[in-house]
Formats: C-alpha cells, sequence, structure tokens
C-alpha cells in the first residue's frame, strides 16, 4: 500500500520538525512544509497531497480560509490541528470542510492513525475537540432552513449510518456493525452528506446536532 502524502501547515518551525519526525519515523511521506495559509494553498496545488495537516492560527491567511480553498478545489483532505480555545476556529473548519481534528498534545500513535485514516477517506475526530465544537455549533451555529430541513429525506439504512457517523464510527466500524461492506458504507456516506447539504462527516454532526439543539 502507498505510504500517505502529507503536507504540513503551521507557522511555528518547531513544530513543523516535530509532526515531519514523528509521521516520517512511521512512514508517512512529508512532501511539503507551509508557515502560513497561502503557501499552504499552493503546495497543495503543486503537490496533491493526501492530508493537509492543518494549524488554524497562523499569520496572513489562517488556517480556516486555506481549508475552505483547499477543500473547494478538491487538492487533498484536511486533518486540522487545534487548542482548547479554538472552538470558534473549529467550528469555520467544520463548515469549511475539514474531515479531521486533533488537539495539539496529539501523541504520535494517534497522529499516525488519523493520517491513514483520512488518507483512506475516512475522519479522525478527536472526542475532545468533537465533543466541544458539538456542543458549540447547537448553541450557536445556524442550523438549516426549514426548507432544506424538508428537503432531508433519509432512506432507514441512511439514517443508521448517521447515527453511526454521530458517534463517531469509522466506515470499517459502520460495516461490521451494520454487516454491509466498505465501498457500501462509502455509498451511503456520501448520499447522507449530499442530502444534509454537508461537506463532511463532521460538518454533518454539526448540523445535525445545532438542528436538534
Amino acid at each position: 500500500m502507498k505510504a500517505p502524502s502529507v503536507v504540513l501547515a503551521d507557522d511555528h518551525g518547531a513544530i513543523r520538525a516535530g509532526l515531519r519526525i514523528m509521521l516520517e519515523a512511521q512512514g508517512i511521506r512529508v512532501v511539503g512544509e507551509a508557515a502560513d495559509g497561502d503557501v499552504a494553498v499552493r503546495n497543495a496545488a503543486a503537490l496533491r497531497p493526501d492530508v493537509v495537516l492543518m494549524d488554524l492560527r497562523m499569520p496572513g491567511r489562517d488556517g480556516v480560509s486555506a481549508t475552505r480553498e483547499i477543500v473547494d478545489r478538491g487538492l487533498g483532505d484536511v486533518l486540522v490541528l487545534t487548542s482548547f480555545d479554538e472552538d470558534d476556529l473549529v467550528l469555520g473548519a467544520i463548515r469549511a470542510g475539514a474531515v479531521g481534528f486533533l488537539l495539539k498534545t496529539v501523541d504520535a500513535p494517534t497522529l499516525v492513525q488519523a493520517v491513514r485514516s483520512v488518507a483512506a477517506g475516512e475522519g479522525a475526530l478527536d472526542p475532545r475537540v468533537t465533543r466541544r465544537a458539538l456542543a458549540a455549533a447547537a448553541q450557536g451555529a445556524a442550523a438549516p432552513s426549514p426548507s432544506a430541513q424538508d428537503r432531508v429525506d433519509l432512506t432507514s439504512r441512511e439514517q443508521e449510518v448517521l447515527d453511526g457517523i454521530l458517534q463517531g464510527w469509522s466506515n470499517a466500524q459502520l460495516a461490521a456493525r451494520l454487516q454491509i461492506s466498505v465501498p457500501t458504507v462509502k455509498t451511503h456516506v456520501s448520499n447522507v452528506l449530499t442530502k444534509l447539504g454537508a461537506r463532511s462527516r463532521s460538518h454533518a454532526a454539526a448540523l445535525v446536532r445545532g438542528r436538534d439543539g
């Protein structure tokens, strides 16, 4: 299996160096680095990595804006590194289409597994991050308009998949629990996101929690 490729986006050189060491020690290919959002977008466009490991607070262009452009242009999946005091930015990154969130205190095994999961088309959500972000979404994020909610008509299987997404289950876990194949799970996940108007699993969860709240 081809090793995932990663672009590191963080304005602190020491953090990028530490991340590079952790990832390359486990066979992850770090193909580029960026100290601000503009460079992150340019490197993603030039290098087409599997994953962009994105800091949210950077001088110049921030990580939320960079995430939105990378996702909109299909330049790679974005895995966010965040701190506990960045709930507002995490919500922005959810809406921008980031597919994973980790704390900057993450250990090496968790980081490597998260990168591999995102590269494989799944999410990677630290429960401590998503719990806070979804709680904030339920309190203050804009819920879908009534007309948009009326158009959400999930099949029973799609509802089961959505319930699994809200629990943070991976595609493999969904397949095992629902006794269907992983490709079938991916199809259902794609249908759920489309019907909800969500850009990622985390965005879907925020929309549902915000609507239900």
